[in-house]
């Protein structure tokens, strides 16, 4: 009987955790919805504003050309992580994390890397290992434009002064609630299009064509940081669903052949008791 309370103890064990990730899935799913439509009709957008910019800089003359654009030789690396504050969502965090390894170790090996945490998972696994120079965790706490503006603004300030040659974003591209994409985008310097792709006949500038790069790139670098947090923000919300869900799954199937010793268990106590009570009647008899 001791048996059976202990199975007991795990099927109650098992049926509180299914009815908590079956919980979480459907948080979830509400919150994707909503940051699913935020990158879905942000992401024309952006990606146009990024075409544009890379036209217009590759159009510009070495003199005329951004301070963004310096294309130095690369000694000194930023690489900006995009993860999540809370973890169950199953290799979300875990395949950034080994992409910024993997960036470390491989990709700039023997150059210096630096690390800006956005991200609670990223702070705690990079801050171990490597060198995190700043943490924005806090961004996702109220995850607007503004917020984001003000993390890409001090990211062209270090471009600018000469801090770091090179400046990474790596994040999970949204694609759909099951499927995320780990990206590796260069912030800056600006890369611009090469070949006949930039075409000066297209525009037609008012009042400068340096003028009005001037005021786009910060808006563009703005927009496409924002783009990125929000994309790993809809993949998180996906991932966790879609962990959430396998739990849940594997939850009800563990529950059932739970049950099923279970009763298995309680046939042959009941069967034994009986073979006690016919045999002890049987002594009697005799």
């Amino acid at each position: 009987m001791a048996n059976l309370k202990e199975i007991r103890n795990r099927i109650s064990s098992v049926s509180s955790t299914m009815q908590i990730t079956s919980a979480m899935k459907m948080v979830s799913a509400a919150k994707l919805k909503k940051a699913q439509d935020a990158i879905t009709a942000m992401r024309p957008y952006a990606d146009k504003l990024t075409e544009l910019l890379q036209n217009l800089s590759a159009s510009l003359d070495a003199d005329s050309g951004s301070k963004f654009s310096d294309d130095r030789p690369v000694n000194k690396v930023l690489v900006v992580a995009v993860t999540s504050n809370r973890g169950l969502c199953g290799a979300f965090n875990s395949n950034i994390l080994k992409q910024c390894t993997n960036l470390t170790e491989t990709v700039y090996a023997g150059k210096q890397v630096d690390f800006v945490a956005i991200g609670k998972k990223a702070a705690d696994f990079l801050g171990k290992r490597y060198d995190v120079v700043a943490n924005h965790s806090a961004v996702f706490d109220e995850l607007t434009f503004d917020n984001v503006a003000v993390i890409a603004e001090s990211l062209m300030e270090k471009f600018v002064d000469g801090s770091y040659d090179r400046i990474e974003i790596v994040y999970n591209k949204f694609k759909n609630a099951a499927t995320q994409i780990v990206m590796t985008e260069q912030f800056l310097p600006i890369v611009p299009v090469a070949g006949e792709e930039s075409v000066n006949s297209d525009y037609v500038f008012e009042p400068s064509k340096v003028e009005i790069v001037a005021q786009l790139i910060p808006k563009s670098l703005k927009t496409q940081l924002y783009k990125g947090i929000r994309d790993s923000f809809a993949s998180e919300h996906g991932a966790r669903m879609t962990a959430m869900h396998k739990a849940t799954d594997n939850a009800t199937e563990l529950r059932d052949q739970l049950k099923l010793t279970y009763n298995k268990a309680r046939q042959a106590a009941i069967t034994n008791e009986i073979l006690e009570i016919v045999g002890g009647a049987e002594a009697l008899n005799n």
